[in-house]
């Protein structure tokens, strides 16, 4: 059973930092590659970042460009959402996913999906 379980959230002041990981139990890690989404209090859930199987390429939201980094440690299992200079705007649950097809932004092409974790940044 594949199960992605993310960490990391919490509450941070606006130009803080967080890190958040996901933890997938997936035989063949490294043949997915991996997204972060978030969802907004009222909003749809959205992308944020994109990362390819073996983690030399990777693609952003325009709204989180230049202040979040994705990256993957394939022997580990696990993917990164580093975010930097965050705003109240960011404030969201944040959801790791996986997919077999790499450089999409759509939702359904995500094959397994995590809890989520909260992230709330205060003004």
């Amino acid at each position: 059973q594949v199960q992605l379980v993310e960490s990391g959230g919490g509450l941070v002041q606006a130009g803080g930092s967080l890190r958040l990981s996901c933890a997938a139990s997936i035989r063949t890690f490294s043949s997915y590659a991996m997204g972060w989404f978030r969802q907004a209090p009222g909003k749809e859930r959205e992308f944020v970042a994109g990362i390819n199987r073996s983690g030399t390429s990777t693609y952003y939201a325009d709204s989180v460009k230049g202040r979040f980094t994705i990256s993957r440690d394939n022997a580990k299992n696990t993917v990164f959402l580093q975010m930097n200079s965050l705003k109240p705007e960011d404030t969201a649950v944040y959801y790791c996913a996986a997919s077999r097809v790499y450089g999409t932004s759509t939702q359904a092409v995500y094959d397994y999906w995590g809890q989520g974790t909260q992230v709330t940044v205060s003004s």
